[in-house]
């Protein structure tokens, strides 16, 4: 058994050593490197001079202390770095060019090992993450197996058993008043009844194609089919609403014929301002029909309320025992709340359905995200190409002042800023940055710029390299072919523009640009290199997912197959024998064979339900559901559910895991650009550090809001994968 599985075994799992807060141990090498040196810089140079490698040192303290803490502590550590190395220039009385120059470089290094630590933090996850999901969708198949099981019992119990039940009590009071007319509508209703039963179990026992949505038409029909006091005072509500609003009412409706025969029942569908009163805990009156407190909801939305006055039990022993139970489901998995207990002398179910917002695409902070080695980039450029200039000791004229640095600092930065498009639009941040050297090249002509761009361009040159291999790695190969012979030709033009060439500018032009062809080109090589086998990995992870997913469709086909033997052989039979025996006007038959039939459906939901899995769900957005079960706690999807990147399955099940709790209700949204998680904050700080080392470990965010809520966002696209 995996380490992964064991931690789902024995409680919520906390993740791999990627996913948790670093003990002592982990964080013992930033700390331990870090503080001396942070110590020793002020004391000068004589003192840094005995530690050559201190510079190298905090690099690496930086490096690991983003590897092993999240975002925020880990870019207060370069930071930190950045103001001590400034402030050391400062105080042994350096000039303020040297000072700013001494930030730039000190900031531009810890960028740099601040962003490859977040890289390999991430990398670390990603590969925890797959090896979890790898070892655990085995279980997939067997999981979609049970989860149709479920669907199936619970369509069995709101279609079947609501049609057999009405026939029983018909036919049961038509038998008692002994009335011939009322014989005869017993006879009628039983006809129609059955045969729509018979109907509902044959689609059950086909395809298993799903029922249609219900929508409030089919509650005004139902209502008016039952002989309801019924009142509507909405017009529109979400599919989602709509459709759970209609199983209340129906299996409400269902109860009141079975425990309330005689009563006056009334069903009122209402906005959620509406709905006036105050909920009181249930007392057990029926024990089938009895449930939880109410769990308050805001927001506006629909409200469902159905009442009866009391009456007598129609005929005992009709129940399934799971009605409402899985009425809480339902409702639940909308977004709502449901509560049912006595009011009165009668009954009420109540139950609160949320207004459908659509889910939209979140956003990652840039200093955070997939692209934060490139921003980090964008600030390393900037401090070598200005940063070295400044600790010079002969300082260029263009430092001397504040308007004549005006233009080296905007080319320099036009020059580096590309960077941080690298990884979204290589193709236009490599023109960019072309223009902008030719841009310098054209300024130094005219003698506004020191020193020339001929001179920096060999220091500056790997900015062009650098692009060329995202050139390689992100754009189409025919597409960015021209890339390297791009970076090569500009490259020639501006060192052959350097005031050291004398002679035939044009034959040097052509000679530097055949030299720096060489290096482009294999650079841009190693891009197409990645680039391929990212495609190969796409594409594996593509014909598992096809495989898993091929699996599982045969495992659902074969629960339904075994379900429908099932019912073939039970249900289907006896609504068949009620159709005919109601055709035949013998009505103590009709009533026998319904009874038969509920019978028959009870055991049978019963053997459904009564079989789980003593298995581990799988680590995905789907298990999620199936292991709330075992804790007790209630899941509601939300948004349109498809699969997602393996990191984000095993990283939203761990989620989930951690804020699981008894009574607790988790919301999965399934954004455009992720999945997001929400539910009741921990009240152990512990555990929300642990939740949000975990969100950050795949570059996502925690946020908690003032309800007490705790919301966490992963995000779809897994940031050290990209090439």
């Amino acid at each position: 058994m995996s380490r992964f599985t064991e931690a789902v075994t024995d409680g919520p799992p906390t993740g791999a050593a990627a996913d948790r807060p670093p003990g002592w141990r982990e964080l013992a090498l930033p700390v331990l490197v870090l503080a001396p040196t942070l110590v020793a810089l002020p004391f000068g140079e004589a003192a840094m001079a005995t530690a050559v490698a201190a510079p190298v040192a905090v690099l690496i303290a930086l490096h690991s202390l983003a590897v092993h803490r999240t975002a925020g502590p880990a870019l207060a550590g370069a930071l930190m770095v950045t103001v001590v190395a400034a402030g050391t220039a400062a105080t042994l009385g350096e000039p303020p060019h040297y000072v700013a120059g001494v930030a730039l470089l000190a900031g531009g290094g810890a960028a740099v090992a601040w962003a490859t630590g977040r890289s390999r933090r991430r990398t670390r996850a990603y590969r925890s993450a797959l090896v979890a999901y790898r070892a655990g969708t085995s279980a997939v198949p067997r999981f979609a197996a049970l989860a149709e099981r479920d669907r199936l019992a619970a369509e069995l119990h709101d279609v079947a058993a609501h049609r057999l039940t009405g026939i029983v009590v018909s036919a049961g009071a038509a038998l008692r008043l002994a009335d011939r007319e009322r014989t005869a509508e017993a006879l009628r209703h039983a006809i129609d009844a059955g045969r729509q039963a018979v109907h509902e179990l044959d689609r059950l026992t086909g395809l298993g194609e799903r029922a249609a949505v219900a929508t409030l038409a089919d509650i005004d029909a139902l209502a008016a089919e039952q002989g309801a006091d019924y009142r509507r005072t909405v017009d529109a509500a979400p599919g989602s609403s709509t459709d759970a609003a209609y199983r209340v009412v129906r299996e409400a409706l269902t109860n009141a014929a079975r425990y309330a025969h005689g009563a006056a029942v009334r069903v009122r569908v209402e906005g959620a301002d509406k709905c006036g009163g105050t909920e009181r805990p249930e007392r057990s009156k029926r024990s089938e029909r009895s449930d939880g407190p109410d769990r308050s909801t805001s927001g506006s939305g629909l409200t469902v309320t159905i009442t009866d006055d009391g009456g007598t039990v129609a005929v005992s022993g009709l129940g399934t025992g799971h009605g409402l139970a899985g009425l809480r489901t339902v409702v639940d998995a909308a977004g709502g709340t449901l509560w049912s207990g006595p009011e009165g002398s009668g009954w009420t179910v109540r139950a609160r359905l949320p207004s459908a917002a659509s889910p939209v695409a979140r956003r990652w902070p840039r200093w955070r995200g997939p692209t934060a080695l490139d921003w980090a980039l964008v600030v390393l450029a900037i401090a070598l190409s200005l940063g070295a200039s400044l600790l010079s000791a002969d300082v260029p004229d263009s430092f001397r002042g504040l308007l004549p640095a005006v233009p080296t600092v905007l080319l320099s930065g036009l020059h580096a800023v590309p960077l941080g498009w690298r990884s979204r639009l290589p193709g236009r941040a490599l023109a960019a940055v072309l223009l902008a050297l030719v841009l310098w090249l054209a300024c130094d002509l005219a003698g506004w710029t020191q020193p020339p761009v001929s001179d920096i361009f060999l220091v500056y040159w790997w900015v062009e390299l650098t692009l060329a291999y995202s050139a390689g790695a992100y754009l189409p190969g025919r597409r960015s072919r021209l890339a390297p012979l791009a970076v090569a030709s500009v490259g020639g033009l501006v060192l052959a523009g350097g005031s050291g060439i004398t002679g035939n500018r044009a034959a040097a032009w052509a000679v530097l640009t055949g030299m720096l062809a060489l290096p482009a080109f294999a650079v841009w090589s190693l891009g197409r290199f990645t680039a391929r086998r990212r495609d190969r990995l796409r594409a594996a992870d593509t014909r598992r997912r096809e495989l898993l997913d091929r699996n599982a469709d045969a495992a659902v086909r074969d629960q339904r197959r075994r379900i429908a033997a099932g019912l073939r052989r039970t249900a289907q039979r006896h609504a068949r024998a009620v159709v005919a025996a109601a055709e035949a006007g013998q009505l103590e038959s009709v009533r026998d064979e319904a009874r038969a039939g509920l019978t028959a459906l009870r055991e049978l939901l019963t053997e459904l339900r009564g079989r789980d899995s003593g298995d581990t769900p799988p680590p995905t957005v789907a298990g999620i559901a199936a292991l709330a079960t075992r804790y007790g706690t209630a899941v509601r999807y939300t948004g349109s559910r498809r699969p997602a990147p393996a990191v984000v399955e095993v990283a939203a099940y761990r989620t989930a895991a951690t804020l699981m709790a008894p009574g607790v209700t988790l919301t999965v949204r399934s954004l455009d650009n992720g999945v997001e998680l929400s539910g009741p904050a921990p009240a152990d700080p512990g555990v929300l550090r642990r939740l949000r080392a975990m969100a950050d470990a795949t570059g996502g965010t925690l946020s908690t809001t003032g309800r007490g809520a705790v919301r966490v966002w992963l995000p779809e696209v897994f940031p050290s994968r990209s090439g």
